[in-house]
């Protein structure tokens, strides 16, 4: 599956959207059995994803579960908390409520049920992880 697709279906779940049409994939493998329109060129239909449980990672939450990512991880982790039943993140640090400047939080507390503290690890001599 292209990763844009996968990720717009992962969006249409978290925003509560039906399905979507996308020009992406038609006349492959994964357009058969799928639905499919024409209008202007083919079109196949997509259906969102759904999660029981999402796990994600952020570098910082607070006690009321806004998150914060860095780089990366802002890629599928906002996305993926949404369209979760149960979104569990992994943070480097959680703060207290209002501490994180609102201009910065990604997800909303609302999307995030449980949060864990991991210590940031580096790798260390021959490329074995540690504690940072």
């Amino acid at each position: 599956m292209p990763q844009g697709n996968l990720a717009e279906r992962i969006r249409a779940a978290g925003a509560g959207i039906g399905g979507f049409f996308t020009p992406t994939g038609y006349g492959t493998e994964l357009a058969k059995g799928k639905g499919r329109v024409r209008w202007s060129r083919m079109y196949v239909l997509e259906s969102p994803i759904h999660a029981d449980v999402a796990l994600i990672k952020a570098e910082k939450g607070d006690r009321l579960g806004n998150l914060v990512y860095r780089k990366t991880a802002r890629n599928f982790g906002p996305i993926m908390a949404t369209a979760a039943k149960l979104t569990v993140a992994s943070v480097h640090e959680i703060v207290p409520a209002g501490e994180l400047d609102p201009e910065n939080i990604v997800t909303p507390g609302i999307f995030v049920h449980r949060l864990v503290k991991v210590p940031r690890t580096v790798t260390g001599p021959a490329g074995f992880r540690q504690a940072a």
